[in-house]
């Protein structure tokens, strides 16, 4: 399953071992985030750091496979995707991930409930995932 995956969630398989964690590693899910991405999880490194109860060994560890396991999608790669993505993006913070959804025909993966006001991109919760994918995950 093709999925573009927002800040929040890859912030949150990072601090925590959880359902969201072990999401992030199923090889079903083939993952893509703008490449902004890369830089937030470096200007946040020391922050993410202090809110996880991993090692600085196993957070590093964690966030080099995320780094590989995720194709960061540049702009200029959407840039012709943009305008219908901010007609369809509830949160105009948003619309790069509904761009990046629009050009690979992907849905997005989120907890934002305010994502799902609109009927153009399918959106995914973690807990809509967890029940798609509950024997892989177990």
């Amino acid at each position: 399953m093709d999925l573009v995956v927002d800040a929040n969630i890859l912030f949150a398989g990072l601090i925590k071992d959880g359902m969201t964690a072990k999401l992030l590693f199923l090889d079903d899910l083939h993952l893509y985030a703008p490449e902004f991405l890369l830089d937030e999880f470096t200007k946040h490194h020391k922050f993410l750091l202090n809110k996880t109860h991993r090692t600085k060994e196993e957070f590093n560890e964690i966030l080099e496979v995320l780094a590989y396991r995720i194709i960061f999608i540049p702009l200029d790669e959407v840039k012709n995707y943009l305008d219908e993505a901010d007609k369809i993006s509830p949160d105009p913070d948003d619309s790069i991930y509904f761009a990046i959804a629009l050009k690979i025909g992907a849905s997005i993966w989120t907890n934002e409930k305010r994502l799902k006001k609109q009927d153009q991109i399918k959106i995914l919760t973690t807990s809509d995932l967890v029940k798609i994918f509950k024997t892989s995950i177990e």
